[in-house]
Order: C-alpha cells, then structure tokens, then sequence
C-alpha cells in the first residue's frame, strides 16, 4: 500500500493517462478498485487507498471497476521496479499465465530458488508470487468475458484455471459475482469469428513511427503493413509443446490511448503468450514521461531531436529479429529483407491465414539446425554469403541450448558478451539484438550510418561521450536519431 499522498489523488482526479497503471486507487465507499484515469464520480481523499499493484488492491479486498476495467491498464515500466529481478518476475507471470507454469519453475528460470523469489517479491509488491499470478488470471479471464463471446470453459481455459469449477469459485470469492453475471452486466453481443482485446499505453505514442519502421523492415510472406495496421504470422508451441499456428493484427485507438489486437482463434491456447509478445513489440511497457526527463537534453544539441512519446520497436519473434540483423549488417535495410523473404519462401512453414500477404511463418531454430551438410550450401544459393549463413547457424544453436538468454535478461551486457563472441557478431549487432530482443534500454549503436547522419560531423567516439548523458535510455535516444532521418 501507498501512503495516501495528495499528489497522486491529484493525479487521480485530473484523471491523468501518464500515472494510468502506475497505481491503483481502491475505494473504501464503494469496495472497488480503480485506474487513475477512471471517469466513475470522483470519490473523497479519505475514502482512497493507493496500491501499487492490481493485485494488491485485490488482496486488499477491493474488486476491479467494471467502467474503467483494471485490465486494460498499462503494465509496469522497468523504471518502476525497485529490484530487476521482482520487474522480470512479474512480467513471467503475465506472459505464462495460462501456461500452468508452477512458480518454482519461474524461478529456475530467473536463477534464484523460488523461496527467494517470493520473499523479494513481496517486498516489492506487497503480495506473494502467487497472488500477483493469480490476480493476472482473473484479470485477463474479465477482459475475455467483457470483450469476446468466447464460452466461460473456454475463457477459464485460456487464462490458466484448468477446471471451470476452480475458475467460478475463485472469481465468485474475489470479485463477488459469478462470471456469468458480469456477462449480463456487459449485455452487449458479440459474435466474432477472432478475438479483438485492447491494450492499453502511457501517451503519448508515435504510432506512425512506429508503423513506419515495421513496414520498412517488413519481411514480406510474414509481416503486412497497410491502412494503418500492422499483421503477422504466429508460430508459438502450447504448454504441451504441440506447434500452434496463426495471425495477429494491431490497428492504433488514439481516443482510447490503446492498441486493438484481433488474434485468430488458433491462438487461443496461447493468449497470454501472444498478448505479452505484442507488448514488447509495441514498447506499451514504456514510461514516455520518465525517458524524456532524461532525453530532452538531446535538443540542445538540436531543436526537435528527441520527441515524447519515442518508442523502441521490439520484437515478436526473436530469432527471426536476430537472423534479420545479421542478413542487415552492411548492406541496405531493403536488400536484407530481400533476404530474409527468400529464406522464408525456400525453409519457412506455409500456412493458411486468409491475408493476402501472410503465407508464411519464419523457420525455427531447429529448422535451421535440420538442415543436411553445410549450412552456406543451403542459404548461399538465396544470395547469404557464407560467414553470415554460419553466424546464423550458430545463432540457431545457441537458441535451441540455451546459451545465451534473449528473453528479457537479467544482466544484458553479459548476454551481449556472449552474443560477441560468435564469429560474424560484432559490437553493432549485439547492440541492436539486445535493443530489440532483450528489450535493452540503454544500447547505443555509435557506428550506425543512421546515427551518424542524424549527428553529423560527430565522429564515432565523440557520439558516445555524448550519449553518456542519455543513459539509461540510450536505446530511446537511438529511435529519436532515426526518425529524424
């Protein structure tokens, strides 16, 4: 709990979109549990307790707002976390929460037993591991029941109860209403043939930028681009390990600060997976307020160098961001993602989407690693040149052993040590695989050609002296040099 602080019901009351999901505001009056931003009659400052945490409010006796809906709010910033290793934690909570992982097996993951990890996570937090995981359930389980026609077997499965009984009981206990009965307060069919959720940003947000550096990346047969949505194909394995096969568009609600995700029905069992992947994607993690504090200082280099509201485009699939950096080292952005259309079109799955333009999902790892004798004789043909067809193919190893972590890395810099030492992998890709991938906020990339151009006649060594004022938030700085190209 947050000592009550006239700042942030200050904040509660202008109904402020920067503090949407940095805090939560529970009501003594009514036992329910708000966003900042929520639009409910303003209650009084002694009726509020702050939370930093849905799950806290929850834990605290509080149900969530059925107008301003808890769940769509934003997700922590790194820059909130008070310890990385509880920020890591919570963001494998989210992204596993339907996969039944157990929390000792979060914590074999993150290298620290699970006893650590609940002691530093409720310091954080206020509330166990458990709880935070708990809370994510019923939360995207709400969102499901609010916003799709899905069947509430159907939504109990997805948000990871496993038994509709465990799911009713546990909703009922926290919520004080059945599932069905919320369905009756949202009275509003829907009968969709896909899901459509939203996900909610701290504003504000580039969305063209953004769009404009995917679609000039796009590699054609996986990633659309047009009328102002971004689509992909999905290839992502279930919690049995069976390969699950689909798509995904992502159009902007400006009105709404808020992404609008549709998802195939294919994906169902991985919602949490595809959700959380979409997040960092679109960077909706990002504090904008708190990176411009630190980056404004860019334009009195120049007026209009850096923006608010700058994102770093992420990824969704990491070997498929990695394997596109090498095909781009030294030569244009266009000839490598000619490339990597043609390993796509030669050793990518075809699948059925329905789109125009989505015909494909980009080869895994292990099809790579499948592939009989050389490696260079398999690419060399679609125009790699060998060095990079070998960097590749020890980049598909060190994914499928597990010699280097790309998911959200407790300590980047040693991840980008061992990303350096495979032959083909120097310092500018290892800057930009931990920018996109590892969702490194502090890279900088010096001897990029689009960084010198945004920074001319800097050399690359006084560009880095430079940017040592810009940390943590390198990375930022990075995208703001681009997008004045």
């Amino acid at each position: 709990m947050i000592d009550n602080d006239n700042g942030l019901y200050a904040a509660f009351k202008a109904k402020d979109a920067r503090f949407d999901g940095r805090f939560f505001v529970g009501i003594s009056s009514t036992g329910i549990y708000c966003r900042p931003v929520c639009r409910a009659k303003q209650p009084k400052i002694e009726n509020c307790t702050f939370y930093s945490t849905a799950a806290e409010a929850e834990q605290a006796g509080y149900r969530p707002c059925l107008l301003c809906r808890p769940e769509l709010a934003p997700g922590t910033s790194i820059t909130d976390a008070t310890v990385n290793l509880v920020y890591r934690a919570a963001r494998m909570l989210e992204k596993n929460c339907g996969s039944g992982q157990s929390i000792a097996e979060i914590a074999g993951r993150l290298g620290c037993t699970d006893r650590h990890l609940r002691r530093v996570f409720t310091a954080a937090y206020h509330v166990s591991p458990v709880q935070y995981l708990q809370t994510c359930r019923l939360l995207l389980a709400k969102n499901l029941l609010t916003d799709t026609d899905l069947s509430v077997l159907e939504v109990a499965m997805v948000a990871g109860f496993g038994s509709l009984r465990r799911f009713n009981d546990l909703f009922k206990k926290q919520y004080k209403l059945s599932p069905t009965a919320l369905r009756k307060h949202n009275s509003e069919e829907k009968h969709q043939d896909n899901i459509t959720l939203v996900l909610s940003y701290r504003p504000p947000y580039h969305w063209e930028d953004m769009l404009r550096f995917l679609a000039g990346r796009a590699i054609t047969g996986i990633e659309v681009v047009k009328n102002n949505e971004y689509m992909r194909t999905v290839h992502l394995e279930n919690s049995e390990g069976k390969p699950v096969y689909g798509w995904i568009r992502v159009g902007h609600q400006s009105k709404r600060n808020a992404l609008s995700v549709t998802v195939s029905q294919a994906l169902l069992s991985v919602l949490p997976q595809v959700l959380a992947r979409i997040r960092h994607l679109f960077d909706l993690y990002c504090d904008p307020d708190a990176v411009y504090e630190t980056l404004q200082v860019m334009n009195d280099i120049r007026p209009n160098l850096c923006t608010l509201g700058t994102r770093v485009p992420g990824c969704f699939n990491a070997f498929e961001m990695v394997v596109r950096a090498v095909l781009g080292q030294q030569i244009t952005v266009k000839a490598a993602s000619t490339l990597a259309a043609r390993i796509v079109q030669t050793y990518g799955t075809p699948i059925q989407t329905g789109f125009e333009g989505l015909t494909h999902v980009f080869p895994s790892p292990e099809d790579i690693l499948a592939l009989n004798g050389p490696i260079e004789n398999h690419l060399g043909p679609l125009g790699v040149i060998a060095a990079r067809a070998k960097t590749i193919y020890e980049l598909a190893q060190a994914f499928v052993q597990g010699e280097i972590d790309f998911d959200l890395p407790a300590q980047p810099e040693e991840e980008m040590k061992r990303l350096m030492a495979i032959r083909g992998i120097g310092s500018w890709t290892a800057q930009y695989i931990a920018m996109r991938a590892m969702e490194w906020p502090d890279a900088f990339l010096e001897t990029d050609a689009g960084v010198k151009k945004a920074l001319p006649p800097y050399t690359a060594k006084e560009l880095l002296e430079i940017a040592e004022a810009w940390r943590p938030w390198r990375s930022y700085a990075t995208v703001n040099l681009w997008n004045t190209l």
